[in-house]
């Protein structure tokens, strides 16, 4: 009885001392436990601020700040890990292990949840949210000012608009209403699936892609090793609509995040768009 009363008394003492912080201060040893909360505080944090990443932000296949990750110590995601390393602050997804989330908040810790981003306005939310977070509004509304007018530099001017399709594993693609969706008319690109009823997703059949005739063939990048669900991607449908016209594939780093490296996959789809428009012409030409 003794012992049991000393271990729930030890378990008080330790959630003492992890109390949140208060509105008012700026926290100084943040973890960030998401793909994208961790590269919203690396772009953010004051340095020394940000003690630690999540292991995806280390996966060059995910994140897009790979090269900046490796200054920051890992955490898998795990209540105990975190709770040692003494965070004031927790940043996670909202899909983020919901487990270590509650547990953490059980103990006193500051747990605050970021939505995945469906948007580009969504981006700059995002920013402005880990900024106030941070204490670094002025460095967060520096980077915003930043984003919008390159932002506003893809969509001046385009016309007329190619015809994309997303083709990922399985047949996947994204309609309008995600961020990908947004991202490809950002750069000037209509997005086939919309024309399909598949406003935020679903399965483009071979069939379907090839009666809709897109300008151009935007799919996935294969993981390493073999899968099933990437085959379809070398299908002769799919080969016979990049035959001989201009197609890519997506870094899928880029687009995965509500942070401003959406403007490298803007930029590599309006590389795109304006390769599509010059084989208009030059077919044109011919006739």
């Amino acid at each position: 009885m003794l012992a049991a009363k000393a271990g729930i008394t030890a378990i008080g003492l330790l959630a003492g001392t992890a109390q949140p912080a208060l509105a008012q201060d700026v926290p100084r040893r943040v973890v960030s436990m998401n793909l994208c909360t961790d590269q919203l505080a690396m772009l953010l944090a004051d340095k020394g601020q940000l003690i630690s990443v999540s292991d995806l932000a280390h996966d060059p296949r995910s994140s897009a700040m790979v090269a900046e990750a490796a200054a920051y110590p890992v955490n898998n995601g795990l209540a105990e890990e975190i709770y040692l390393m003494q965070p004031d602050l927790v940043l996670a997804g909202r899909y983020s292990q919901l487990a270590t989330v509650d547990m953490l908040r059980r103990l006193g810790i500051r747990v605050e949840q970021f939505d995945p981003a469906t948007s580009l306005d969504q981006v700059t939310e995002r920013m402005t949210r880990m900024g106030a977070l941070l204490g670094r509004e002025d460095i967060a509304a520096d980077q915003i000012t930043r984003f919008d007018q390159r932002l506003a530099s893809f969509r001046d001017g385009i016309a007329p608009r190619p015809r994309a399709a997303l083709y990922f594993a399985n047949g996947y693609t994204s309609g309008d209403q995600t961020l990908a969706g947004d991202i490809l008319t950002a750069a000037g690109l209509i997005n086939i699936a919309a024309e399909l009823g598949l406003v935020s997703g679903g399965v483009i059949p071979l069939e379907t892609l090839a009666m809709a005739e897109p300008d151009t063939v935007v799919t996935g990048q294969p993981y390493p090793g073999a899968s099933r669900s990437e085959e379809i991607l070398s299908h002769p449908v799919v080969g016979a609509l990049q035959a001989g016209r201009p197609s890519t594939s997506m870094n899928a780093q880029d687009w995965l995040c509500g942070t401003p490296y959406v403007l490298r996959a803007i930029g590599q789809m309006a590389e795109l768009r304006r390769d599509v428009q010059a084989d208009r012409e030059r077919q044109q030409a011919r006739k």
